[in-house]
């Protein structure tokens, strides 16, 4: 029979066991950051952009930044579904990579593409949102720019004439400029299509209740004047979820807040 020194003693040994296998499962953790630019002309090596990676690298994250099929040089790229798988394969090669928590941070349209992703059930433990942008929605309402609803309702009439996979000239809207986009009818509505996921008001009531959310528009980025009701006032509540906004347009925003976001990060990842 042990006397209850050495139960102590036991207890004790064990304890310490528990604590050292929790710091070291701890210290295993990493975070895995993919970064999403934004459209047109936006590509990976958009500067703004780019200086934020290794803001999250000197963090100790995972980073990749991968060019999307909104880039420059792929625009337009397939339909929105394929740059939804595209995302999925950058995620399991941060996964492969030793990430044990994803985050995606889009800036623009990737902003409306990471929380695409999230609304699809897809492989993402927290979201950061910088100067989103692309809003269909908007876009087809506009009474200044009528070309992308235009452009939309020629689209819609190709798909039921059967002339869905036929490429055609279409106009997008960046930032106020129109730009020329050459797609099928199929591929360019799965973008601008107002009920598409393509549109952040459409995926964020369907942004998983347990996904946090930052999101960071800049005090000179047009779209301050109407994120909260377009799309931010309809996350599912999360206490972890965060609005910053920041002395910024939106080109500067992802370096303005670059710390504030890494910081962001570590608390929202947390245990």
């Amino acid at each position: 029979m042990r006397s209850p020194f050495t139960r102590r003693f036991v207890t004790i040994a064990l304890l310490t066991a528990s604590a050292l296998l929790g710091g070291i499962a701890h210290a295993q953790d990493k975070i895995g950051v993919l970064m999403l630019h934004g459209k047109n002309p936006g590509s990976n090596r958009d500067p703004n952009m780019s200086r934020f990676k290794p803001v999250l690298e000197d963090a100790g994250m995972l980073v990749l930044y991968p060019d999307m099929p909104w880039s420059r040089t792929r625009y337009l790229d397939g339909n929105w579904d394929k740059a939804m798988a595209e995302i999925a394969t950058h995620v399991k090669t941060l996964r492969s990579q030793g990430a044990t928590t994803i985050v995606i941070a889009g800036h623009s349209l990737g902003v409306p593409a990471g929380m695409s992703f999230a609304a699809r059930g897809g492989d993402v433990q927290a979201l950061v949102l910088l100067a989103p942008g692309h809003t269909p929605a908007r876009y087809y309402t506009s009474q200044q720019n009528t070309s992308v609803r235009d452009s939309v309702d020629e689209a819609r009439k190709l798909v039921a004439d059967g002339k869905g996979d036929s490429r055609e000239r279409f106009s997008d809207i960046n930032q106020g400029k129109q730009l020329p986009v050459t797609a099928t009818a199929k591929d360019y509505l799965s973008y601008f299509d107002p009920a598409s996921d393509a549109d952040m008001g459409v995926t964020a009531p369907r942004i998983p209740a347990g996904t946090p959310v930052l999101t960071v528009v800049g005090d000179e980025d047009g779209i301050s004047k109407y994120a909260k009701p377009y799309f931010a006032d309809k996350f599912p509540a999360n206490p972890k979820s965060q609005y910053l906004e920041v002395k910024a347009n939106h080109l500067s925003t992802p370096v303005v807040a670059s710390e504030a976001v890494v910081q962001w990060i570590k608390a929202a990842t947390a245990p």
